[in-house]
């Protein structure tokens, strides 16, 4: 058995997409997050995702942002960035399982981007999909509506950028 101690954190980007309203993006993940949820609640997420060999986490935030959202670079602005990287540990029943095993979480850097575009520029119906449908949220019902094992990294990035949210 994989003891999760035993692995390191997936490096990765998190995208706060904030539209002139100050609403967050928010994606239903394809998958439902079953996985972690109870069946009659659905997961909701922030784009995110790892970042590849050689790539700056800039580099990595915007083109997570466009594979999850259809989002280009030139539609957002950068706003502001976490100082430290934010880390979360995966439950114990998926240790081993997702991401080829190799990892026990995700070691994150959160992006703050404002969204310059209009709704019809958002397209999750990517080449793949990570998003069955999508909203505009305000930032604690965000909170609320993410998995558990995420939501204190949530909590901290919706702290972090508060100011900004306004």
């Amino acid at each position: 058995m994989v003891k999760a101690a035993d692995l390191p954190y997936r490096p990765c980007v998190g995208i706060v997409l904030v539209n002139s309203e100050g609403l967050i993006f928010a994606g239903q993940r394809i998958d439902g997050g079953r996985a972690t949820s109870p069946p009659d609640r659905l997961a909701w997420q922030m784009p995110q995702g790892g970042i590849d060999e050689g790539e700056t986490p800039k580099g990595a935030a915007l083109r997570e942002l466009w594979e999850e959202t259809g989002v280009t670079a030139d539609l957002v602005e950068k706003i502001a960035k976490t100082d430290d990287w934010l880390t979360y540990d995966l439950p114990e029943e998926l240790i081993g399982k997702v991401w080829g095993g190799k990892y026990r979480g995700q070691r994150q850097k959160w992006f703050l981007l404002r969204y310059l575009g209009t709704d019809d520029q958002i397209g999750i119906a990517t080449t793949h999909p990570e998003f069955s449908s999508w909203c505009w949220i305000r930032a604690d019902d965000l909170v609320s509506a993410i998995v558990p094992f995420k939501r204190a990294v949530y909590e901290q990035v919706v702290a972090a950028f508060r100011p900004h949210l306004a």
